[in-house]
């Protein structure tokens, strides 16, 4: 018998699983895939990390966070500067100040603050109320039409004006050059990717792939005491109440027989025409070097596109608006009922998870357990 069985081998499961063990625990993990990592997943192509279910790059100003997580991996300098691609025209994100003088031609914080409170005031926004509003009270209505409106349509299905307005204030508005797009102390990508951190973090951990639990669901759950289920948290109730909406993406990933395909690890396609999201370059998450350092001659693109989860389909992040929030809340009365089984992570808990948040959520999961 197992103290522990854990369902899915994400950063939630795998740290959770980590820590119980470390305490002495006997824990069997499994994943339906043929592969440990959850949506972290690097594989080597051409000898380039491939962040096979889109780009992660890790970023905390949880310094108890960063110190836990550099245990297991030491972490690259890279800083994220996304561009953005808008019908050929090329600006810099976060939005910042060549954002403003590319647009505008303004060259300094006090012209391009006046230019976006001169738009903000036009469109007469109070208080925002939906997300295409907070976008315009945060960068004027130039930068909402040429650089969020099609790309936002895109990723979440929906028109801007039908999505809640805390999604937009993730996004950096500086009134300088600096290309950060985090505001973090602690910035990076683990060297060799992140599939080798987290098979540090389940060394000595019995792991069974390919196994779905809620098929044999039954015989695992007589297995062990205790159930921690990171997967969705309407499949474990069977969609009993319905099903709860996520955004699933797609990838067409292509080795391309050149050293440098766009010069950036990520662009942006802002027109809503283009079907792509963005292109993600994977090289130039190691500066374009493999682990000896070495020069690569070839390059990996992966291009995403967003859709509609359906079953089947792997879901990525949930649609965290006010009718799905409700039916949440159904589902998480439902999960209160289960005395055995703890639900965990952006799925189990059907939240919108950074992954600093994710190990400290199951940090303080694995505290709680081990008080009892």
């Amino acid at each position: 018998m197992y103290d522990y069985l854990v369902v899915g081998s994400g950063l939630y499961g795998a740290i959770f699983a980590h820590e119980v063990k470390k305490a002495g625990k006997n824990v069997l993990l499994i994943d339906k895939r043929s592969n440990v990592g959850g949506n972290i997943y690097t594989e080597k192509i051409e000898n380039i990390q491939v962040h096979k279910y889109g780009a992660h790059i890790f970023h905390t100003n949880n310094r108890k966070v960063w110190e836990y997580i550099t245990q297991f991996a030491e972490f690259n300098r890279f800083t994220n500067s996304p561009v953005a691609n808008y019908k050929g025209e090329i600006y810099s994100l976060p939005f910042n100040m060549y954002t403003f003088n590319r647009m505008w031609g303004v060259r300094t914080p006090e012209e391009a603050a006046r230019k976006i409170d001169e738009q903000k005031k036009a469109a007469g926004i109070k208080i925002p109320q939906n997300l295409e509003e907070q976008a315009i009270s945060l960068v004027g209505k130039d930068i909402f039409e040429k650089l969020i409106k099609g790309y936002t349509e895109k990723q979440w299905g929906r028109e801007c004006k039908e999505l809640p307005a805390f999604i937009i204030k993730r996004l950096p508005v500086r009134f300088t050059y600096d290309n950060n797009y985090f505001n973090a102390l602690y910035q990076g990508i683990p060297m060799g990717g992140y599939t080798k951190m987290i098979e540090r973090l389940l060394d000595g951990i019995e792991v069974r792939l390919e196994t779905d639990y809620l098929k044999e669901k039954n015989a695992l759950d007589s297995i062990a005491k205790k159930v921690i289920y990171t997967g969705p948290i309407d499949a474990y109730f069977g969609y009993e109440l319905g099903t709860l909406e996520y955004r699933s993406v797609k990838f067409e990933t292509e080795v391309m027989d050149c050293p440098n395909f766009q010069g950036n690890a990520a662009v942006n396609y802002t027109d809503r025409e283009t079907p792509w999201t963005r292109i993600i370059e994977h090289k130039w998450f190691e500066f374009g070097k493999d682990e000896q350092g070495n020069e690569l001659p070839k390059t990996v693109i992966s291009k995403e596109y967003s859709s509609e989860w359906k079953p089947g389909d792997e879901p990525y992040y949930p649609v965290n608006d006010e009718k799905n929030m409700k039916l949440y809340q159904e589902y998480h009365e439902m999960a209160k009922k289960e005395k055995k089984v703890i639900f965990g992570g952006r799925l189990g808990e059907y939240k919108y998870y950074d992954m600093d948040a994710v190990i400290e959520a199951a940090l303080q999961q694995v505290k709680k357990e081990l008080l009892r």
